[in-house]
């Protein structure tokens, strides 16, 4: 984890909390990485997030979601394109996730959205992260 890489911290910051059974953790947010928090609500792995702003600094009170035996909504959250190395797809490239299971997150030139949401739309990108 890297401060050039805010998606990584970003991602690191939502593992651990997981981990840690945490109800709510809060996270720097910037458009790209809110983005993201909306897709990871829509597709139920996180409960809520509220946005916040302390100086010039915007951040996200996120509500973890759990299952009733208290294991994480997500097993795993996986940065896949890198500031070292970035991994793009083209549109008839785009692959799921443990076999539906998951989602990838891909930035395109539609905006960000989630491989199914690419696949519909025939598009391809920079493939940000893998959760599932």
């Amino acid at each position: 984890m890297s401060a050039t890489d805010p998606i990584a911290s970003f991602l690191t910051r939502l593992r651990n909390a997981s981990r840690a059974r945490q109800e709510r953790v809060t996270i720097p947010v910037s458009g790209l990485t809110l983005r993201i928090l909306e897709i990871m609500k829509d597709e139920r792995f996180v409960e809520n997030f509220k946005l916040m702003e302390e100086g010039v600094k915007r951040l996200a009170r996120v509500e973890l979601r759990y299952f009733r035996d208290k294991k994480p909504a997500f097993r795993g959250i996986v940065r896949v394109s890198k500031p070292g190395r970035r991994c793009y797809v083209a549109a008839d490239e785009v692959r799921r996730v443990l076999g539906g299971m998951g989602i990838s997150v891909l930035s395109t030139s539609h905006g960000v959205m989630t491989d199914s949401e690419a696949r519909k739309q025939k598009v391809g990108g920079e493939v940000l992260c893998n959760i599932w």
